[in-house]
């Protein structure tokens, strides 16, 4: 059962002024009394987030503080860091910000607890890719590790994914996107149709992939099948004889010289094209949009063989309970409910609550952003700066033109370790 305060009866000020101890005391472990701060201020909690940089952000900590009183402690890490710390440091973390391919890894291991799903305000408004697999009814669901097969358990303690949806999600989703290729088109000279342009030898020393083995695998397998050079069962489940050939296609690519970089981290990757040393690399749409507002051309390409894409959500540490789990739970459906979705929009990623969001976006930004309609106005970064002048298109169009062909997720495979490992002999090569 859950009601606001409004329907006890209890108003903030008489909490404050009588009682406030007694009265949290027998509140705080029920769910009874949600939706204000004044529990969270009498009762300081803490909650310790961690995850990649694109979602642990300083605004998301400060308004958590000023909406509810919860003090976020936010650290930031890359991909595989994340997979690790989720696993090997369960108590070093209450909300773990991690990628779906990462729950894939972490979930079974039982760090992380099911979520009630009668417990999240929100659930109606999540699109439902991240319940069927399909954002439109005859959408092609995805290769990879596709959100939904990994969003379920049937009960509390199961450590296997359901077929299905359930009343016990995994994690609640909150952040995703369609990823391409960035390029400068003041410098590649010429259209980018496809994958396969990556390894034009006219691009030689200036391409550069993500060194993520479970993404930039990913992203090899678009080029390889770009370049006619094989045809996978499934990209996001390769057979042994599948990675040999991709890797063996990598190293000598990078014998060769066609690369100038393997980059981990968002500022690795802007630098990188802004300085001009690469032209055309795996690239994350805020990276893209980061570049342009230093005043470069930069574009994030669409291309003909379509999208890979990744989906991250919240997850609550398996030690969590009583006032602590009722403040992780008021956390997440805050973080639903509007405000940091229309935050994450602004920044090219989507929300996975997107009606919430748009009641935080103005009219022209929710135009630009997921409808694909030229802006009216100047569009706005989150930190006010100017981002794109009146006129401007999304590159790739609406959300659904987007999210609408994405060819794979970021995934684990069931032969991820040796993935892994003929991956760090392309990097080491």
């Amino acid at each position: 059962m859950t009601e606001t305060i409004k329907k006890t009866g209890i108003s903030r000020r008489n909490l404050l002024k009588t009682g406030a101890a007694a009265a949290a005391g027998t509140a705080l472990g029920t769910g009874v009394i949600t939706g204000f701060p004044t529990i969270w201020a009498q009762n300081p909690i803490t909650l310790r987030q961690f995850g990649t940089g694109v979602s642990n952000l300083n605004a998301i900590a400060e308004k958590c503080k000023a909406d509810l009183g919860i003090t976020l402690e936010m650290t930031a890490t890359d991909s595989d860091a994340a997979a690790q710390r989720a696993v090997t440091q369960p108590d070093s973390y209450d909300i773990a910000d991690i990628e779906y391919w990462i729950l894939k890894k972490v979930f079974p291991t039982g760090v992380i607890q099911p979520m009630d799903i009668s417990r999240l305000t929100y659930y109606d408004k999540i699109v439902p890719l991240f319940k069927t697999g399909k954002l439109l009814p005859d959408s092609v669901i995805a290769q990879g590790t596709a959100p939904h097969t990994v969003g379920y358990v049937e009960a509390p303690g199961e450590k296997t994914f359901a077929k299905g949806e359930t009343g016990w999600f995994t994690m609640v989703p909150t952040i995703y996107n369609a990823d391409t290729l960035g390029i400068r088109p003041d410098l590649v000279g010429r259209d980018i149709t496809t994958w396969a342009d990556i390894m034009d030898p006219a691009f030689k020393g200036k391409t550069a992939i993500i060194n993520v083995p479970s993404i930039g695998i990913m992203d090899a397998a678009m080029i390889m099948e770009a370049m006619g050079n094989i045809t996978y069962g499934d990209k996001g489940n390769m057979t042994t004889d599948e990675i040999d050939a991709t890797i063996d296609f990598l190293i000598k690519a990078k014998q060769d010289g066609q690369f100038r970089a393997f980059w981990k981290s968002f500022d690795e990757s802007v630098n990188l094209m802004s300085s001009g040393e690469v032209v055309i690399q795996s690239m994350w749409s805020p990276a893209v949009a980061a570049v342009r507002s230093k005043g470069i051309a930069c574009k994030y390409q669409p291309l003909k063989e379509g999208y890979r894409s990744w989906g991250g959500g919240l997850g609550l540490a398996a030690h969590l309970e009583g006032a602590q789990l009722d403040a992780a739970y008021e956390y997440i459906n805050w973080y639903t409910s509007g405000w940091v979705g229309g935050y994450l929009n602004r920044q090219g990623y989507y929300s996975a609550a997107m009606d919430t969001a748009k009641e935080h976006m103005s009219a022209d930004e929710w135009g630009y952003w997921i409808e694909g309609k030229a802006a009216a106005g100047d569009i706005l970064a989150p930190d006010g700066t100017v981002m794109e002048q009146a006129g401007a298109i999304r590159d790739g169009g609406s959300f659904e033109e987007r999210m609408g062909k994405v060819a794979c997720w970021n995934s684990v495979m069931d032969e991820d370790r040796y993935m892994v490992r003929r991956w760090n002999e392309f990097i080491a090569a």
